[in-house]
């Protein structure tokens, strides 16, 4: 296969530090008691035995819960996950097919007697078991399954969703051809392939230049967010060259065309051009973090890990609540009301407010999966015995290295929030190996240090490697410069970042009871403060970063572990258009007001915000991006 690396095993990476306590505060809200409070994923679905929806939202939770109770090991939530595993291990049929009887769902652009898309869900579900425990049976079982879908795939064809989707049954496929060499496997994915829907065409001349306002299955943004990984997926098995300009040239086009401050390109439930108040559905968010995983394994870019990291730390808290117990369908850039309101979407009035299932319930289902997801990208190994760092988050790696080396791998350092990193490596004896560090592109002045001795750094595809022998305690230090920079954006309104972290000014909020429930309410958020802000084109930044411990949530606007001071003014005229914030003036008007020092703080810790900011005076320098 034609891929750069090999994630690890689920189980092999275990959060600490802030990223652990994301997944604790996940567990216990919405991701540990959903089943408890949403009868959609409750004792009656479909994929448990019921009569309730059997579709994709089943599927959907346990594709987030699953990961989530092995990383944390929680054997509470290892047996609500198991729950749904045995129940489809046990649903399989003679002739290989698995799962409910019949097809159950809200949904009504499917069709109901035959849909491969929802089985593709769960294959990912049993490849993350597999590797969590070793169960003998899902690779016996999924060879079954893959045997009854070829002799049917061609009399039955992939479509609708699951043609617009089929890169995540070749994503199973290749992983079942690793371990069982089987070519029946690659017969049926050259088949898959050519069901799917041509995204390396989409992508390599990409065609969806403006907001779209049509229904087409090419341009629903959480089916070009699964697509990107598409063309990565049929590189992996054909190794063409035109698959992999088209991953490249797709990410470009969208950001060119409907990219975002935060580092996603939008979608309410299509294409949405670049305005800062168009919004992007959270169902995206989860799917794109999952597409540039693969894409990092496959190729081996730090490009794709500077953008998975963009999202991870800004887009994905942005649109959950603080606690775990709220989301949106949709966030926005400038986001300063969530109300039950018409907007210029394709979606509904209840679209941006938080809740339990605003809008739609998929991303109910199906935002789990993001953070369990992150942490076990967090390292992989190259195909050569050495380790690749994909984000330095804290973490603890448990691995082998050089053939069969015991090693255990520390990060500390709490970053994004801190520009140091600390890493430290055990081994069971000493080996050599290379451990390839991931410089950033935002970051101009990298300094690595192994056992306090300076290393030279050679940096190629984002990436330097360390290659020597290591001993058990080898300390590597990583200093990553997070230097503050505008990016210039549509009629020159800027956004703001430092490392990673995209910054914006919070707007205090009034969240306003809309829907009691038993735990899960529903909320409007309404602004407690003035909003309409611009920045200075001369102001200064100053990076105001706590010391000691961070909190607990750190994406929580009033206890920011790292805030930004910056100058700007009140935009008289900067007006809502359609229950939003309008387009940031051109040539704001601020002549008679006095400058106001700002205190601005990461994307994802404030639900309303202002991160797209009107420019005020003219810039001496522009820096562009």
């Amino acid at each position: 296969m034609n891929n750069a690396w090999e994630a690890l095993p689920l189980g092999s990476i275990r959060a600490e530090g802030w990223l652990y306590n994301q997944l604790r505060i996940q567990a216990d809200g919405l991701t540990g008691h959903l089943e408890e409070h949403w009868a959609d994923v409750g004792p009656d679905n479909g994929w448990i035995g019921g009569n309730g929806e059997s579709w994709e939202r089943g599927p959907y939770y346990v594709d987030g819960l699953l990961p989530l109770a092995y990383i944390l090991n929680d054997e509470n939530l290892i047996a609500k996950a198991n729950r749904w595993v045995e129940w489809a291990l046990n649903s399989q049929q003679e002739n290989g097919m698995f799962g409910p009887a019949r097809i159950t769902t809200v949904n009504t652009d499917i069709d109901k007697e035959q849909d491969w898309w929802h089985y593709m869900i769960m294959l990912k579900v049993f490849m993350q078991y597999e590797e969590a425990t070793g169960d003998p049976r899902v690779i016996p079982f999924l060879t079954k399954f893959m045997d009854y879908v070829l002799g049917q795939i061609e009399s039955q064809p992939l479509r609708g969703w699951a043609q617009a989707r089929g890169a995540e049954i070749l994503l199973c496929l290749v992983w079942l051809y690793n371990r069982t060499q089987n070519e029946d496997l690659l017969k049926l994915a050259s088949i898959v392939k050519e069901q799917t829907t041509d995204w390396t065409d989409i992508f390599y001349d990409f065609p969806f230049w403006r907001k779209v306002e049509q229904w087409d299955w090419r341009t629903h943004v959480v089916n070009v967010a699964m697509g990107l990984k598409t063309p990565g997926v049929i590189f992996e098995l054909t190794g063409d060259s035109l698959d992999q300009e088209a991953v490249y040239r797709g990410i470009e086009s969208l950001m060119t065309y409907h990219g975002q401050a935060h580092g996603m390109f939008s979608g309410d439930e299509w294409l949405s051009g670049t305005s800062p108040s168009q919004g992007v559905e959270l169902c995206a968010v989860v799917e794109y973090m999952f597409t540039l995983e693969q894409l990092t394994r496959i190729f081996g870019d730090g490009k794709f890990a500077d953008v998975l990291e963009k999202v991870a730390f800004n887009v994905l808290p942005a649109t959950i609540s603080a606690d775990w117990t709220s989301h949106q369908y949709d966030q926005q850039v400038n986001q300063i009301v969530c109300n039950v309101a018409p907007r210029a979407w394709s979606n509904g009035p209840y679209a941006n407010v938080f809740g339990l299932e605003p809008n739609f319930g998929c991303c109910t289902a199906n935002m789990h999966q993001g953070w369990p997801k992150f942490v076990s990208h967090l390292w992989m190994k190259d195909k050569e015995g050495g380790l690749a760092a994909v984000s330095y988050a804290p973490c603890h790696v448990r691995t082998e290295v050089a053939g069969g080396v015991q090693a255990e791998l520390r990060v500390s350092g709490e970053y994004p929030f801190r520009e140091r990193v600390s890493m430290e490596l055990q081994l069971d004896r000493p080996a050599g190996f290379a451990m390839r560090l991931r410089i950033p592109g935002w970051c101009k002045s990298p300094v690595i240090k192994v056992n306090g001795a300076e290393m030279p750094i050679e940096i190629e595809h984002g990436y330097t490697a360390i290659n020597r022998e290591w001993q058990a305690g080898d300390q590597i230090e990583l200093s990553l410069p997070m230097e503050v920079q505008t990016v210039s954006r549509n009629l020159f309104a800027v956004s703001v970042e430092r490392g990673p972290l995209v910054y914006a000014l919070p707007v205090e909020e009034n969240w306003q009871l809309l829907r009691k429930r038993e735990r899960f309410n529903d909320y409007e958020l309404y602004p407690a403060s003035q909003w309409k802000y611009g920045l200075l084109a001369d102001t200064s930044f100053k990076a105001v970063v706590s010391e000691g411990e961070l909190p607990y949530q750190p994406f929580l606007a009033s206890e920011s572990p790292v805030k930004l001071e910056a100058q700007g003014k009140l935009v008289p005229d900067w007006r809502m258009e359609g229950n939003n914030a309008g387009t940031p003036p051109l040539a704001p008007n601020t002549d008679d007001q006095p400058v106001t020092d700002l205190v601005l703080v990461p994307y994802g810790g404030a639900k309303l915000r202002i991160g797209e900011f009107p420019l005020i005076g003219e810039r001496k320098t522009a820096r562009n991006r």
